[in-house]
């Protein structure tokens, strides 16, 4: 799932082929996709790109005053064409769900792969409209994001501190991904309760999670679409890295499962040296 890095790399890149550019199509080919009906996807068609911004994972594309944001979850990505082909989005036929044409010809498709669909757009008069971004919390790379302000927000939190990064309504645009990452900076369990957290801690989880991000945002900038997946992994420490070496002490990354998620972390880095309890693995082998 694209997280805050690469939705941000996302919104350059379409900011920069989008200007001066006017939409003149939008073609549906997965009526399940568009969450919303009024405004009709037609009203899109014939307006300037005034510009593009993110809201936590979503994308906001604003065309003339009327907004069309899209959350690409889990398997959707978008796949930008400097010439798209004449021929209509069929439904059913491929994996594209919606398709948007611009003035000179260019234009994208919003695609998911496998069966599980959770692609989501909607056209909104106001993004406010859309119930995920009413619930987002701050951003954390917001100026007003501050060390004080994240200390308010762990107070009291008898909450993992591992699930509360995802939690979009704590903050917004960290996933799984990003949180391995920044717990692994911080040299902390993803297990830890956040209210308990020592205030020394706290401030050392403030700068893993704001420092991580910053130089994630840095390295997907100016890339184009189709290397940022390759881009994320590539960049990873412990995340997706189980039986590898740690790159900062050489132990091995471990690796805990759930249901149908699992995170990763080091043992030396994270939790003194004392392996995580796999409980799906425990189960199996009762």
């Amino acid at each position: 799932m694209p997280e805050l890095p690469e939705v941000q790399a996302l919104v350059d890149f379409l900011a920069e082929r989008t200007d001066g550019l006017a939409v003149t199509k939008v073609e549906l080919a997965s009526i399940s996709v568009l969450k919303t009906f009024d405004p009709a996807p037609q009203s899109l068609e014939g307006a300037p790109v005034d510009g593009v911004s993110r809201h936590g994972k979503f994308l906001d594309i604003d065309v003339d005053g009327t907004h069309l944001v899209f959350h690409l979850a889990r398997a959707g990505w978008l796949r930008w064409s400097d010439q798209l082909p004449a021929t209509v989005v069929r439904p059913g036929k491929s994996p594209i769900a919606l398709r948007v044409r611009l003035s000179d010809g260019s234009g994208f498709d919003l695609t998911e792969a496998g069966t599980k669909k959770s692609l989501a757009a909607y056209i909104v008069r106001d993004p406010a409209e859309v119930p995920g971004v009413a619930r987002l919390g701050p951003d954390p790379l917001a100026d007003d994001f501050t060390l004080d302000r994240f200390r308010e927000l762990l107070a009291g939190r008898r909450t993992q501190i591992k699930g509360l990064l995802r939690d979009q309504e704590f903050i917004a645009g960290v996933g799984n991904a990003y949180s391995d990452e920044i717990l692994h900076v911080a040299k902390l369990s993803p297990f830890a309760i956040a209210g308990t957290l020592a205030p020394e801690v706290v401030e050392r989880l403030y700068t893993a999670l704001r420092e991580t991000l910053k130089s994630a945002v840095a390295t997907a900038s100016g890339k184009p679409a189709k290397e940022l997946k390759d881009a994320k992994r590539a960049g990873m420490r412990v995340h997706a890295r189980t039986g590898e070496a740690c790159p900062v002490c050489g132990d091995v990354v471990r690796e805990v499962s759930f249901a149908d998620t699992s995170l990763q972390y080091c043992a030396t880095c994270q939790t003194g040296g004392k392996p995580l309890a796999d409980r799906r693995m425990s189960r199996l082998l009762k």
